[in-house]
């Protein structure tokens, strides 16, 4: 019980440190006017539990921040993700 609990983390911190980078990285594109991340791609870094991430390295990267529908989706994804945490923990 206690490996799989930090199995999870392990992989949750790096799923989130991933997405960091990810949004730094295209950040770093768009300045380069370079070839970027795709949104889909960003978007299914936060599916897959970098949701965390994503919203710290918006704020702090100020980046993808007025982007729509990507903020919307974005928002979507957290709250499902925070609604499930929720009843998980109600279970």
């Amino acid at each position: 019980m206690a490996e799989t609990l930090i199995i999870a983390v392990l992989l949750f911190v790096a799923v989130n440190a991933v997405t960091v980078f990810a949004f730094w990285l295209d950040k770093q594109k768009a300045i380069a006017n370079d070839r970027r991340i795709s949104e889909a791609n960003l978007l299914f870094l936060a599916i897959i539990g970098g949701s965390p991430g994503a919203l710290y390295a918006r704020r702090s990267f100020r980046h993808k921040t007025r982007k729509q529908p990507f903020s919307t989706v974005l928002l979507l994804i957290c709250a499902i993700q925070i609604g499930a945490l929720i009843g998980l923990a109600i279970i």
